[in-house]
């Protein structure tokens, strides 16, 4: 916590996957993203103040916006490049601002993690109805994880499909808790889970109050 901004979420995404490129591109407000580029995505709270940080990311270097999302509780910004180094420098740039390091972020917390195999074609119409990406399908096996704070989502979902072959059905980023959709056949899913969950157990920062270590 600095400057009672706290930090919630920081990832730095090495190279988009064609999927999550195309996903961000779908919900965005902002400048669309494009496979291979990399990006940097925060989330702090309270959420105006993401407005002075985009500004302090977009001055610092010559990243693009695609995300950019204002709750009262939570603000998430997403910023890509074609560069490494600029995304991370924008990163950088905002953490300087905030007068914070890397670890200072929260580590993220897996609240739910399901797999429902072989999907019957009227529950693959439900979540057919309000997905933002692919299709699932009848026969397929869905992997459902709900995790804390919800911007780690977006680093969830691109871990998943540089992992295996599946399809990003929905990623929910901001809010109380981030959710990921992918299905595809079953040891395609099972690989992206295990590798996903994996990669977030990996990640470093402080605990999230209320919980021990």
């Amino acid at each position: 916590m600095a400057n009672n901004i706290e930090l919630r979420t920081y990832v730095f995404l090495d190279s988009l996957q064609l999927q999550m490129a195309s996903f961000i591109s779908t919900i965005s407000k902002g400048y669309f993203p494009v496979a291979g580029q990399a990006c940097t995505i925060l989330e702090i709270s309270p959420g105006i103040e993401i407005n002075r940080l985009t500004d302090i990311a977009l001055k610092a270097t010559d990243v693009k916006p695609g995300i950019q999302i204002v709750e009262r509780l939570f603000g998430l910004l997403e910023v890509h490049s074609d560069f490494q180094g600029e995304a991370r420098q924008a990163g950088a740039a905002v953490l300087g601002a905030l007068g914070l390091k890397e670890q200072d972020r929260m580590k993220p917390v897996l609240m739910t993690s399901q797999l429902i195999k072989n999907m019957s074609d009227h529950h693959a119409q439900m979540i057919n109805k309000v997905r933002h990406g692919n299709m699932v399908l009848r026969g397929d096996t869905l992997y459902v994880l709900e995790l804390a704070p919800a911007g780690y989502a977006y680093f969830a979902a691109n871990e998943a499909e540089k992992a295996s072959r599946i399809n990003i059905i929905e990623v929910m980023g901001f809010g109380s808790f981030g959710r990921v959709y992918i299905a595809g056949d079953e040891a395609e899913v099972l690989v992206s889970k295990e590798i996903v969950e994996s990669r977030l157990s990996g990640l470093t920062g402080r605990e999230p109050q209320g919980r021990k270590e």
